[in-house]
């Protein structure tokens, strides 16, 4: 009988109601012992790390999460994360960077209304997440919600009450779960023989200092100053395709450049959902497309931004190494231009 970690956080699928509001109450042991047809299915075992609302969920409890999963990893067939849906998506993409080309599966999941709730997503969910996680098809880490099996650097909060709140951006759902049976996206099974030629890449440091900036009209260019103390990139959502205004005498782009020319790292990508950025287009992009420090996003989401350039940023302070190791395919994150 296959074995599955069960490495509970929190998140609303945790949560009771307090005097306040929800807050995350239920162990991940309550939690399994609600969905009694997990019995005879696996042999569970769960790990509490935190029982956190996942608005509180920060680096270093990507890096714990990552950590309890490393260190357990021989003894397991597969892993499972409760976690809230707020930030599901930071963490997955996180645990992208963290923890690449596993051979396993590492699969989060949580649900819209708590598992205490009378009308709850929560245990489909988790069902679901560990019918995935026993799928000898499986590994790599993945956001199994709503019966999709969404990458974990392309998943994106769409919505804020729908039980079909996760979308893949950019990019194809890797499955669908129809009753406990895995439909691969064109009904093709990848090969179970792929994973014997996958191994396990860990890393262990993050740096935290990174901020997403949305341009809004007349948004100050001087804002990168305030900026730069606490910082060490700036995640720029340009407009459209990669818009950035040059009234001013060419303000923002003077702004920028002084960023990057101290050495710190600008990431431009697009506040527009899908399809992706590309600074060739319009006049007011180009000339941000090659000078160095500024990285592009192509087809990344946000939160895949955040996580990888953090995580980049955290392996070196070289500039090439840097723009080496942001430019890499690493779980599907975003499609290659050329």
């Amino acid at each position: 009988m296959k074995k599955i970690l069960i490495v509970a956080t929190g998140g609303t699928i945790a949560s009771m109601p307090q005097e306040d509001g929800l807050a995350p109450e239920l162990s991940g042991q309550d939690l399994i012992q609600r969905v009694p047809e997990l019995k005879g299915l696996c042999d569970i075992t769960t790990v509490q790390p935190m029982n956190i609302d996942s608005t509180n969920m920060r680096p270093r409890d990507w890096l714990t999460i990552a950590s309890v999963i490393a260190e357990r990893y021989d003894e397991f067939d597969g892993f499972v994360i409760l976690h809230g849906t707020d930030t599901m998506a930071y963490s997955a993409a996180a645990l992208s960077y963290l923890l690449q080309d596993s051979p396993k599966p590492i699969v989060l999941t949580g649900s819209q209304q708590p598992m205490a709730a009378p009308f709850t997503d929560a245990q489909l969910n988790v069902y679901q997440s560990i019918i995935f996680a026993l799928n000898p098809c499986s590994f790599d880490v993945n956001v199994v919600f709503g019966g999709q099996v969404i990458a974990g650097t392309r998943a994106h909060k769409q919505r804020t009450m729908s039980f079909n709140a996760f979308s893949s951006m950019n990019y194809p759902v890797l499955a669908y779960i129809r009753r406990d049976k895995v439909v691969w996206f064109g009904l093709m099974e990848p090969d179970p023989a792929a994973r014997t030629r996958r191994a396990l890449k860990r890393y262990t440091k993050l740096d935290e200092r990174v901020i997403v900036l949305k341009l809004t009209p007349e948004l100050k260019p001087s804002i990168l100053g305030l900026l730069k103390d606490d910082y060490d990139a700036v995640i720029l959502e340009t407009f459209g395709v990669g818009g950035i205004p040059d009234y001013n005498h060419h303000a923002f782009r003077r702004a920028i450049f002084e960023w990057t020319d101290s050495g710190k790292t600008v990431v431009l990508t697009t506040q527009v959902p899908e399809e992706g950025l590309n600074l060739g287009v319009y006049e007011v992009g180009h000339a941000f497309a090659h000078h160095p420090g500024i990285l592009q996003g192509e087809d990344m989401t946000t939160e895949t931004i955040v996580a990888k350039t953090m995580w980049a940023l955290g392996q070196s302070r070289e500039r090439e190494t840097i723009e080496s190791l942001f430019s890499q395919v690493i779980n599907h994150d975003h499609t290659p231009t050329s």
